[in-house]
């Protein structure tokens, strides 16, 4: 190789990861802008030890999901759909009806799950998020930062 020595890629374990918590208000906050930069914690991109095979993201409290904004005509038009199970069951529920009801926390876990990898490791990340309708959350014994998005 020269006069240069050799220099391994430094690969970061499981073991060398230490976990931050942050909590994220979703207030007044365009979803789709809103879960990219939460799947992007998530997955540890944020930080210079990035691994793509290990999961070196944070855990994220979103507050306030049901006070997210939703841009054009996705209120009405954008619609989510879920099988129960039997035969020609399938439901259908509109983002504005979802957002209104009692599990407004489902629109941004939706969009943050599409923007994660879709394998074990993709589900282990998900398991990370905690999103909440309210300003309330239970995760105060960890003492969380604020994320501040844009």
């Amino acid at each position: 190789m020269g006069a240069q020595a050799h220099r391994a890629t430094r690969s970061t374990r499981p073991a060398d990861v230490v976990r931050r918590w942050y909590v994220v208000d979703a207030n007044e906050k365009v979803l789709g802008r809103l879960a990219a930069r939460v799947a992007m914690v998530l997955r540890g991109k944020h930080r210079p030890t990035f691994t793509p095979h290990v999961d070196t993201g944070d855990f994220v409290i979103i507050v306030n999901a049901e006070k997210v904004k939703l841009t054009g005509r996705k209120l009405d038009q954008k619609v989510y759909y879920r099988h129960t199970g039997y035969t020609g069951h399938v439901r259908s529920t509109t983002a504005g009806k979802l957002l209104a009801g009692p599990h407004a926390d489902r629109v941004i876990r939706h969009a943050v799950r599409g923007m994660l990898p879709k394998n074990s490791l993709g589900r282990q990340m998900f398991r990370k998020l905690k999103v909440y309708a309210g300003a309330e959350h239970p995760h105060a014994a960890q003492s969380p930062e604020v994320l501040e998005l844009g």
